[in-house]
């Protein structure tokens, strides 16, 4: 005898009841998306205009100029002329194979990406390191955020916003604010308490403990965060390609499509050098952060 699906066991009302259920939480999202969508959009048009003007300015601008200026940034992140050469030598390699817009637009992108989830995951996350409701109610939301395949991701904001860069940035940073949040509830957890305390007998308020302890005691740990975030800015490219964010996610995914597997080898090579530059840089700087608050200690 055939086993029976567990389907079968649910009563044909259940089923039904669910079905409407579905139907009305679908019917109300579109409504909401035609009601609301205008007003959403033009809460994001200044970030579309900057957007649209930094990605701009870093096409417009002589290619040696904006090499040097990501030269200049890496030396002062990391203070390494071996790492500065490494990364100049990268994005020359880039360039000379014509991929040196695609590579400015994607570095557009994850950049206001990252400064989005720094500006809204480490207020997020000295909130949660102040108070363990916080914590207890956030946690459960970064889980879900962190384990939600990404395509999920874009079929609400689409149905919101449409195709365009702003549902890209949108989607990107849902998928990569979570390490950033994470790491800053942890770093600041870890400060010592003693410190905590030395710092509150000398006569120092709660935000002067933050900002003068407890921030840069937990920088390192904030910066690993920050790395991780990147990276999995980057690692979401190529799918929020899918909803018109150029750069070098659309000719991977042209190649996909069309089987052009040297374009998608190389655009893909080309991310790597991103994160790697990205991934060396922060680095080098979460290191240097971390001896100087060694040493100062010492």
């Amino acid at each position: 005898m055939a086993e029976k699906s567990w389907l079968t066991d649910i009563p044909e009302m259940d089923r039904s009841s669910l079905l409407q259920l579905r139907k009305t939480m679908d019917g109300a999202y579109r409504d909401f998306s035609r009601e609301y969508g205008d007003t959403i959009e033009a809460f994001f048009d200044p970030l579309l205009t900057f957007l649209i003007w930094f990605e701009k300015l870093l096409l417009n601008s002589p290619w040696w100029i904006v090499l040097g200026v990501i030269a200049g940034l890496a030396y002062a992140a990391s203070r390494s002329a071996k790492l500065t050469i490494g990364v100049a030598v990268s994005l020359v390699v880039v360039g000379y194979f014509g991929m040196w817009d695609d590579t400015m637009r994607t570095m557009s992108i994850i950049t206001v990406c990252t400064l989005i989830s720094i500006v809204l995951g480490i207020p997020i996350g000295i909130a949660m390191a102040r108070s363990n409701r916080v914590q207890s109610t956030v946690t459960p939301m970064l889980d879900i955020m962190q384990t939600m395949p990404a395509f999920v991701y874009l079929i609400p904001v689409v149905m919101l916003l449409g195709i365009g860069r702003i549902p890209g940035v949108i989607a990107v940073v849902i998928y990569a604010i979570p390490p950033v949040i994470r790491l800053t509830n942890l770093g600041i957890r870890l400060v010592d308490k003693e410190v905590l305390e030395a710092a509150t007998a000398y006569g120092a308020n709660p935000r002067q403990r933050l900002l003068g302890v407890q921030l840069p005691l937990a920088m390192p740990t904030i910066m690993a965060g920050i790395n991780q975030t990147i990276m999995m800015a980057l690692a979401m490219v190529v799918i929020a390609s899918m909803i018109g964010v150029k750069g070098l996610g659309q000719p991977v995914l042209k190649s996909i499509t069309n089987q052009y597997f040297t374009i998608g080898l190389l655009n893909g090579l080309a991310i790597v050098v991103l994160a790697i530059i990205f991934d060396r840089v922060s680095q080098a700087y979460g290191k240097r952060t971390q001896a100087h608050l060694g040493g100062g200690h010492e």
